[in-house]
This record gives structure tokens, sequence and C-alpha cells, in this order.
């Protein structure tokens, strides 16, 4: 009766995605949408309304999270069995679609701060589901990072109070308003990356992985990661005027290359694909920074189908090695579990853009573009070389799980129905979409002239990247002797990023209370101690009082007289 939960909305929410599917395609054939209003109150003339937008950007986006959602939750039966409760999990999943389909239908920015929010509160309860303490810091840094982006949202709606209007379509008109105009934008752009995890906020990302992998495969595919980069879509008036692109564009080539190198010296394979989206949220930030939104759409879809599918593959390895992690432990995964390793090989080369998976059509769509732009020629060699080290943890990643000739410490390994289902289903979309989606998007074929050394070069960086993970990690000793401990202590801990997320302020808040807390500091004698030492002397002349009481009332009673004497006497 339990498990039924999970196949009957796995059904319901796959009835959905056709349908949103569908509306989408008529919706962009026919340039159509329907915008619905909820009138609430007035304040100080500026109406507070609840909207919503049915356009096809929104509809399809929305069908791939509903695609992605029933993937996950059928796979999730299979994968939390014997869990011991199945029913909040599948509630706090449910919530969290809800609250990312609130956040895709609202043009305005007070409904985007429902579903914005809920986001945020329905994702630290996921990733603190195991109850343990790794959890818990992985949850606060995650929903403390987020709430920065909160704070983005908050103050844009606190500057759009002044020209009546929260709704984004609003905003082309807002360039004439002045200053105000990058005010809101600044906001937006911090709220977009706080969420996407772009430098200096990547910390909470890896560190979510402490949540279950159906959750991760959820948060770091389609809904979570993503609700930054579909906000700045939505306002990508902004990216025409250079100091927002400029700096977009430098965060986000900074984010991709730091990612790949701490990819490359990872061993936990939920951190390593998180690292991976890491990357893929910067392609898209890249995108976005140039003018190009359709193309940052497009492989927000296409990422979608090949991130979910290698969370799913990668939860079922760590399922069947009783929950390990660590890469050094996994080995010949071929031979065990055949048709999750080729699922897994179909995921890994779509993220590598290897042609003609879903991947490639996005990819190379955008390094193309990139290709063609005026760019600086160091933003251009940082993006191709974080384009290489893709290849590079890709095929590392792809030898320890399944090239080494290691046999894991376990002998039940096995394909679970219903996971494998789950895989094979989900890897039939990744194959094709991408083609469709080609068609689909852009019905007028794209054409861009460009150099053949600049036609080539996704596929040259591609090649490179994976012979450069092969010499790498096949000779690993060697490099290991040229790159010293601090190096790669430097590479693989994210620049440092998780540290400076969260020691400085405690070490600083640490030393302040070096002065003002502690057991001889005045903070101490002027707040709880000092309270305590009060209270004790007052309980003490009570008690005097108290054991004193009939010569306290003859005392007082003589008192009383004196006094009410001389007032009769002053009188």
């Amino acid at each position: 009766m339990v498990w039924s939960i999970f196949k009957m909305w796995a059904f319901v929410l796959l009835l959905v995605f056709v349908l949103f599917f569908l509306l989408s395609l008529f919706f962009l054939l026919t340039d159509f949408g329907l915008f619905f209003g909820y009138y609430l109150f007035s304040m100080n003339g500026c109406p507070v309304e609840f909207m919503m937008i049915f356009d096809w950007v929104s509809l399809m986006f929305l069908s791939f999270v509903m695609l992605i959602s029933s993937s996950v939750i059928f796979y999730s039966e299979g994968y939390m069995m014997g869990d011991k409760n199945l029913y909040r999990f599948c509630y706090l999943v449910l919530l969290f679609v809800l609250s990312m389909g609130l956040l895709i239908l609202s043009p305005n920015l007070i409904s985007i701060l429902l579903g914005w929010d809920g986001l945020g509160l329905v994702s630290y309860c996921l990733v603190i589901y195991y109850q343990n303490n790794r959890s818990l810091n992985a949850g606060m840094i995650t929903v403390l990072s987020n709430r920065l982006g909160d704070i983005g949202i908050l103050v844009g709606i606190v500057w759009l109070f002044n020209f009546g209007n929260w709704n984004y379509f609003s905003f082309m008109l807002f360039p004439a308003l002045g200053i105000e105009f990058y005010w809101i934008g600044g906001c937006v752009i911090l709220a977009g990356m706080t969420k996407s995890a772009q430098i200096p906020f990547s910390a909470w990302l890896p560190a979510a992985m402490a949540a279950p992998t159906p959750v991760s495969a959820l948060v770091h595919s389609s809904t979570l990661v993503t609700a930054g980069v579909y906000l700045l879509i939505r306002f990508n008036q902004y990216f025409g005027i250079s100091v927002f692109s400029y700096f977009l564009m430098f965060i986000s080539c900074l984010t991709m290359f730091m990612s790949g190198l701490g990819a490359n010296y990872e061993m936990d394979m939920k951190k390593i694909i998180a690292l991976s989206t890491l990357s893929q949220l910067g392609v898209m930030m890249m995108s976005i920074s140039f003018g190009c939104w359709k193309l940052a759409y497009f492989h927000m879809l296409t990422h979608a189908l090949f991130k979910a599918l290698l969370f799913l593959c990668a939860g079922s390895f760590i399922h069947g090695m009783g929950s390990s992690q660590d890469l050094r432990f996994m080995g010949s995964m071929v031979m065990y579990s055949p048709v999750v390793s080729s699922c897994f090989n179909v995921a890994n080369l779509s993220l590598c853009g290897i042609p003609f998976l879903s991947g490639f059509y996005s990819k190379d769509l955008i390094l193309e573009s990139v290709s063609y732009c005026n760019f600086n020629f160091f933003i251009f060699v940082l993006f191709l070389v974080s384009i290489g080290l893709t290849a590079c943890y890709t095929f590392r990643l792809s030898y320890y799980v399944m090239g080494r000739n290691f046999s894991p410490p376990f002998s039940n390994f096995c394909e679970g129905k219903i996971i494998g289902k789950s895989i094979v289903f989900l890897s039939f979309w990744v194959i094709f979409m991408g083609s469709v989606l080609m068609w689909i998007l852009f019905p007028i074929p794209c054409f861009i002239f460009i150099p053949f050394y600049y036609k080539i070069m996704s596929i040259v960086c591609v090649v490179f990247g994976l012979w450069l993970g092969m010499v790498i990690w096949k000779l690993g000793g060697v490099f290991n002797m040229l790159i010293s401990g601090k190096m790669k202590y430097f590479f693989g801990g994210m620049w440092f990023l998780p540290w400076l997320s969260s020691n400085p302020l405690l070490w600083k808040l640490g030393l302040f209370g070096n002065y003002v807390e502690g057991d001889l500091k005045w903070g101490e004698f002027m707040g709880p101690q000092g309270m305590f030492s009060v209270m004790s002397e007052l309980s003490k002349i009570f008690q005097w009082f108290q054991d004193n009481n009939l010569k306290m009332y003859l005392l007082s009673l003589i008192i009383w007289v004196m006094i009410f004497s001389l007032l009769m006497l002053m009188s």
C-alpha cells in the first residue's frame, strides 16, 4: 500500500508532462500566451496581485520538471525501500516540485518570492533528511547561502514599489528611469548567482549532496540550481548593458574553471557530479551574459535530462555498494550492472558534448556563439580549457567506476527492476531529445559563419580533455610528484570557498567573544551571571524577612506610626 503512492504520483506527473509539453508546442508554433492575475489589495496606489503566465518558455521548462520528477519519484520506490519515513519523503519531493512550478509560472516578483522561499525551505528539509551532523551542517550552509538570494529579491521588490509594478514584462521600459534600473538589476543578478551557486556562493552546492540521491537528481537537474538561471533568462533585457554582461561573464568563466579543477581531484562520486553541475551552470550563465538566452534555455533543458540520468545511475551504484560513494572502492561495475553502466556512459558522453547526444547540440551552439562574439582572449581560452576539464573529469569518473580491474567488496550486487526501469526510461530522452529540441526551438537553422578551426574547436577540446584524463590517471604517480600537497588542497578544495563561506564569520565572532563573553568578562557579568547574582541576593533578603516575620511586623508598625505622626504634625 505504501509503494502505490510513488507509482500513483509518478503516473500523475507523467500525464502533466505530456499535457504541458503539448501546450508548449502549441503556444510556440502559434506565438500565443496566457496571462492570469488575481487582485489582492492595493498599497499606496500600487496593486498587489497574484499572477501566473502560461507561455512556451514556462510551459516547456515545467514539462521537463514534471518528466524528471516522475522518473525520480518512481526511482525512489526502489532506492528508499525500507526507510521509515516514506510518506514524509514523498510529500517533501512533491512540495519541492510545487514550489518550482510556482516560481516558473510567476511573472511577478512577489509571487516569484513565494516559490523562491518554498524552494529554500523544502530544500533544507530534504538536505537534512538523514539526521546527522554532516547533514545539519550542509543544510545550514545551503539555507543561509540561499537567504542572500532572498534578500536580493526582497530589495528588488522594494525598489520596484517606486514604479508601481512588480511585473518583469514592464522592465523594457525601465532603462529610461536612471540609476534605479541598475540597482534592481544588481539585486536580480545577486539572487540568480546565489541560487545557481556562482562564485563566491558555490560552497553550498557540493555540500547539498548530504541529501538522498533521488533528491540530488531532482535538485541538480531541473529545480533548485536552475532557478537562478531561469530568473536571469526572464530578466534577459539586463544583459544588453555592458556592466552586467561583463561581470556575469567573468564570474561564470571562473566558476566553470574552478569546478572543473575541483572535480578532477574529488573522490566522492556524488560531489564530482555536483561539481559538473556547477560547471554547466557556468556555461548557461555565460550564454546569458552575451545575450543568447535561448541557447542558455536550450542547454538548461538538455542538461536537466542527462544530469538527472547521471545521478540516478550513480545512485544505483551507491545503492549496490551499501551506500559507499568513494570511487576508490569501485571498479568493474560493467560486470555487475551492465544496463546501468551503459546508461551511465550515455549520460557521461552527453555531458562531454559527444555527437549526437542531447548535450552536443546545446554546448556546440554555445561554443560557436562564443567564438563568433568579440570577447577577451583570456575569457575565450578559459572557456575552452573548462570544456576540456569537463571531458577530463568525466573520463576519470568512468575509469574509476568501470575501467579498473578491481573487485568491489560485495557479493550480492544486483540491478533493481524499479531502479533499472526509471534509468532506461530517462536514457531514451537523453539520446533523442537534443535533436528534437533543436528542431522545435530553432525551426530556422542557425547558420554561424566562423573559420574551420573554430568550428571543430569543441570536438578538439573534448578529445584533448579525454586524452589528458587518460594520461593523468594512468600515470597518476608522476603527476602527484609534480604537484605539491598544498596545490592539490587548493584546487581540490574549490579555492577554499567552503572555508571562506563559514569559518571567517565564526572566527570573527570568536574574537569578539573573547572580549565580551567568557567566565570573567563583562558580557557574562552583565548577562546571565549578573542576573543570577542579583536574584540570589534578592532571595536572601526575602528569606530573612520570612524568617523574622514577627519582628518585622512590629518594626513595620512602629515605622508606620512614626511616619503617620510626622505627617499629622506637618499638617
